[in-house]
């Protein structure tokens, strides 16, 4: 039996990738506590562009071709990939999300060969599951909206396009020794006259939303920063650590305006509008086979 592979069959130029991603997120930082977990359901590229593409023979163990397996394979490659991308094992709930976009490729992946859309393109199977797609999408039919009805859409997403309070700060990261104690003396030298770069490292942070502050230091530092008193020097408790931290300035947070913002959010309430629509499509095709589910290698995951 071959090994399942997980890896990027397409470019990010690729219309593939450009159809099933995520369209209504945005350029610029994600806000706080958004997650993957809560985009719509249908994405087939997640943990940074990551296109799960099982070898057929995985799935295809029995000769019923209404029956899907999930076999332990799946899960232990899945669980490599997750870690490699994150830096740790998924729980279960995201171990079941990690199910759901295979089950989802594999449908695709087996319509697309009732279709025989395989034909001209043999073993290829980003290809057939593209075109099968792209079948799907061809039948998906938008409703109408109205300005009333997109301000609401837009006011729901708000987080989306609101512009987040941003973070003006120093670090100066001692080397070696940074226990309570070894930070706090330091930081008492340093709102005394000491450089910030005497016997450190020191690293100026511009504009970084707060977000970006939780994901690298924990909540916590990011609730001491913004309670700090600009331009003084303190000894702040990280998950990585105590850190010798400066806020300089925080820059408040700016509300959206939807008339500016009319044609972007259109836009986005059309992508978003049409990847509901294309999940569903899926999710009823899926409903002809019988998914099958072996014992799984979950790890630390149970």
């Amino acid at each position: 039996m071959s090994t399942p592979s997980f890896h990027l069959p397409l470019s990010e130029s690729s219309p593939a990738v450009a159809l099933l991603s995520d369209p209504a997120a945005p350029a610029g930082p994600r806000p706080p506590g958004r997650s993957w977990l809560r985009e719509p359901l249908l994405h087939f590229v997640i943990l940074g562009g990551l296109l799960f593409a099982v070898d057929h023979a995985v799935a295809a163990k029995t000769d019923d071709a209404h029956s899907i397996v999930v076999g332990a394979e799946v899960d232990s490659e899945a669980i490599e990939t997750f870690q490699a991308a994150r830096g740790r094992e998924p729980n279960a709930q995201e171990l079941e999300a990690l199910h759901r976009v295979w089950l989802d490729n594999e449908v695709l992946y087996r319509e697309g060969l009732a279709l025989q859309v395989d034909k001209g393109d043999p073993a290829i199977r980003e290809r057939v599951i593209f075109k099968a797609l792209s079948v799907v999408d061809s039948n998906v039919k938008l409703p109408l909206v109205d300005d009333k009805g997109l301000r609401a859409w837009f006011e729901a997403h708000r987080a989306k396009y609101d512009e987040p309070a941003r973070y003006d700060f120093e670090e100066a990261a001692l080397s070696g020794d940074n226990d309570e104690s070894a930070v706090r003396e330091f930081v008492s030298a340093l709102n005394g006259g000491l450089p910030g770069d005497a016997k450190a490292g020191l690293r100026v942070f511009k504009a970084r939303p707060r977000s970006n502050l939780v994901e690298s230091y924990g909540p916590e530092l990011a609730k001491s920063l913004e309670d700090s008193k600009p331009g003084l020097w303190q000894a702040l408790s990280t998950r990585g650590g105590w850190r010798a931290m400066r806020l300089d300035t925080i820059t408040p947070p700016k509300p959206a305006v939807f008339e500016s913002l009319r044609g972007v959010v259109l836009q986005d309430w059309k992508d978003a509008m049409g990847s509901e629509q294309r999940t569903a499509a899926v999710r009823a095709l899926a409903k002809k086979y019988t998914v099958k589910y072996e014992k799984a290698i979950r790890g630390s995951v149970e």
